[in-house]
C-alpha cells in the first residue's frame, strides 16, 4: 500500500533518468592505504542498483562518496562524481547541506548510531520532514511497516529494537522526498518477513516515487529479486579468512549431563516512558549447561536483544534471577564482580557500541588482556594478532581506527575483542549479519572450534534461520516478550508445536 501518494510530485524526474554517474573513483584513507580502487556506478531515477562483493570491498566507501562524505582522512585521488549536476566531493559545505538536506538521503549500516538518543521517534521525523504534519508522521511509520496505533512514536532510540531502529532510519530518509536514496545493508539485522517487507518497499519506492536507489547487500537472493543491476566490487586487499578454522567435524556434544553455567528463571524487564512501565519481557526461563549453544529467534521486536542485555546486565530485570555457575548475578553490571563480567560477553549489533572510536583496533583488544589479566604482559601484542587472524582480519588492522573499518571489519574486531576477555559465555546478537557468507561461516567455524575445544557457552540471536539449524542445541522461540515455545533446535525446526514457531521458521505445525 502507498501511504503517501502526494508525496513526490508527478513526473519530478523522467523515469529512467540517469541522476548518478560515479567513473574510476579511488579512494585513499590515511597512510595512503586504498578503500576503494577504480569504482564506477550509475543510478536511475525508479531503478535499484545493489553493490555487493565480500566485506572491506568498498561498498560503504563507494555509497559515501555519493553522499559527499568520505570516512575523516580519506581523499579521493582519481576518478569523478557526479550527483545532480553536481560533485558532492568538491561542493562547498552549505551547498553539500542542501543537497541531503532535500535530494539526497543516506542510511548508514548502523542506523541507531545516528539516532539522537534523547529524542522520540517523532521528533527525530520532524526533524528532517518536508511535511511535519501529524498524518504525514504517521504514513511515514506506516510506509516502513512501524506500527501507528500503540506509544512507539513516543519511545526513544533505547526503547527501540535493532530492526525498528534500522525502519525509523529509513522514515528519516523517506521524510526528506529524495530523489537519490543510499541504504547500507538495509535488511542486516531483520527477519526474513521484514527483509522481504522492506524490499517490496524499496521496490515500490523506486516504481512509484521515482527514486534511484542504491544498496549495499550480501543477502544474495533479496538482490536477486530487488535489483534491477548489479555492481560487484573486488576485494583490494588480502583478508585472513581463509586461516581461519575450517568446520569441526561434529557438532559438540548437547553436554545435557553437564551443570548448568547459566540458568534464568522467571526474568522480566520493562521500559519506562514517561513515568509509565511498559513490560518488554514477560516471565522467561532458560537453562544453558557448559559448552552448550541456544539459539534466540523472534521477530524485530519481539524482545531478543531486551532479553541478552538484561542477563549482561546492561538493561536492569524488575524481576527474576540470573544464575551464573550456580550464584545469582546481581540485575546491574556495574554490582558485578570483574570476573563475573567477564565471564559473559556480548558482542551486540551496532559494533560501533563495542569499539571506542578514538582507540585503535588494536588497543581495543589489548584492553581485556589487561583488565582480566587472561594473557602475561610479554605477550599481549602477540595474541592481538592471533586474535585478528582468528577472525579473518590482517594484522595491520591493528593500528587502524573504527571508522576506518568497513561494518563488516568493525564486527569482526568486536567479536575479537570479546574474545581476547576470554568468556566462559559468548552472547552474540546478530554479529553475522553485516558479513558475507564466506566471511560469517568462517566466523561462525571459529566459535564452533573454540565451544569444542575449550567448552565456551553460545548464545547466538540471528534472523538467518540456517545459521541457527546448524549450529545450535536448543531453540528458544520469542514473540512480544513472551517464550512461546523452547526445546531442541532439530525438534523445533521438523515438529514445532506452536504455530507462532512454525510461521518464523518457516515449516507446518504437525496436525493433532
Amino acid at each position: 500500500m502507498n501511504h503517501m501518494p502526494r508525496w513526490y510530485a508527478d513526473q519530478q524526474i523522467p523515469q529512467g533518468e540517469t541522476i548518478v554517474r560515479v567513473d574510476g573513483l579511488t579512494v585513499a584513507g590515511p597512510g595512503g592505504r586504498l578503500l576503494l580502487e577504480n569504482g564506477s556506478l550509475e543510478l536511475r531515477t525508479g531503478r535499484v542498483t545493489a553493490l555487493t562483493g565480500p566485506s572491506g570491498c568498498g561498498k560503504t566507501t563507494l555509497l559515501r562518496a555519493v553522499a559527499g562524505v568520505l570516512p575523516p582522512g580519506a581523499r579521493r585521488t582519481a576518478g569523478a562524481v557526479d550527483v545532480l549536476g553536481d560533485d558532492p566531493l568538491s561542493l562547498p559545505d552549505a551547498k553539500l547541506r542542501d543537497l541531503r538536506r532535500h535530494r539526497l538521503a543516506y542510511v548508514g549500516q548502523d542506523p541507531g548510531s545516528g539516532l539522537n538518543p534523547r529524542m522520540t521517534v517523532r521528533r527525530l521525523l520532524a526533524e528532517v520532514a518536508a511535511d511535519r504534519s501529524p498524518e504525514a508522521l504517521r504514513a511515514l511509520l506506516a510506509e516502513v511497516r512501524l506500527p501507528t496505533d500503540g506509544d512507539l512514536a513516543d519511545r526513544r532510540p533505547g526503547g527501540l529494537s535493532g530492526g525498528q531502529q534500522r525502519r525509523v532510519a529509513l522514515a528519516r530518509a523517506l521524510a526528506r522526498r529524495p530523489a537519490v536514496l543510499l541504504l547500507d545493508e538495509p535488511t542486516a539485522g531483520l527477519d526474513a518477513n521484514l527483509r522481504d517487507e522492506i524490499g517490496d518497499l524499496l521496490r515500490h519506492l523506486a516504481e512509484q516515487h521515482r527514486i534511484a536507489i542504491a544498496l549495499s547487500c550480501h543477502d544474495a537472493d533479496l538482490v536477486g529479486r530487488l535489483a534491477d543491476e548489479v555492481v560487484e566490487l573486488r576485494p583490494r586487499i588480502r583478508t585472513a579468512s581463509s586461516s581461519v578454522p575450517a568446520p569441526v567435524s561434529a557438532r559438540p556434544s548437547s553436554a545435557a549431563d553437564k551443570p548448568p553455567v547459566l540458568t534464568v528463571t522467571g526474568l522480566t524487564a520493562a521500559f519506562t516512558h514517561r513515568g509509565r512501565r511498559i513490560p518488554a519481557l514477560h516471565s522467561i526461563d532458560f537453562t544453558l549447561p557448559s559448552g552448550g549453544s541456544l539459539g534466540v529467534v523472534g521477530a524485530s521486536g519481539s524482545g531478543k536483544t531486551t532479553l541478552m542485555r538484561t542477563v549482561v546486565g546492561l538493561h536492569r530485570a524488575t524481576g527474576g534471577t540470573v544464575t551464573l555457575d550456580g550464584a545469582p548475578l546481581p540485575a546491574s553490571a556495574t554490582r558485578r564482580t570483574r570476573d563475573q563480567r567477564r565471564a559473559i560477553q556480548l558482542i551486540p549489533q551496532n559494533p560501533l557500541g563495542t569499539l571506542n572510536p578514538s582507540r585503535t583496533v588494536g588497543s581495543a583488544i589489548r584492553r581485556p588482556l589487561t583488565l582480566h589479566h587472561r594473557t602475561p604482559r610479554e605477550r599481549r601484542d602477540e595474541r592481538v594478532l592471533e586474535l585478528l587472524e582468528q577472525v579473518g582480519l590482517p594484522a595491520d588492522f591493528a593500528a587502524r581506527y573504527p571508522h576506518e573499518l568497513s561494518g563488516g571489519q568493525r564486527q569482526r574486531a568486536s567479536i575479537a575483542r570479546a574474545l581476547a576477555a576470554d568468556p566462559d559465555i559468548l552472547v552474540c546478537d546478530e554479529v553475522t549479519s553485516a558479513l558475507d557468507a564466506d566471511t560469517a561461516d568462517a566466523v561462525m567455524n571459529l566459535l564452533d572450534e573454540l565451544r569444542a575445544m575449550r567448552g565456551l557457552t553460545l548464545v547466538l540471536i540471528s534472523h538467518d534461520l540456517r545459521l541457527l539449524e546448524n549450529r545450535t542445541d536448543t531453540l528458544l522461540v520469542l514473540s512480544e516478550g513472551h517464550a512461546v515455545e523452547q526445546g531442541p533446535t532439530t525438534r523445533l525446526f521438523s515438529q514445532p508445536a506452536q504455530p507462532a514457531t512454525a510461521a518464523l521458521l518457516g515449516v507446518t505445525v504437525p496436525a493433532d
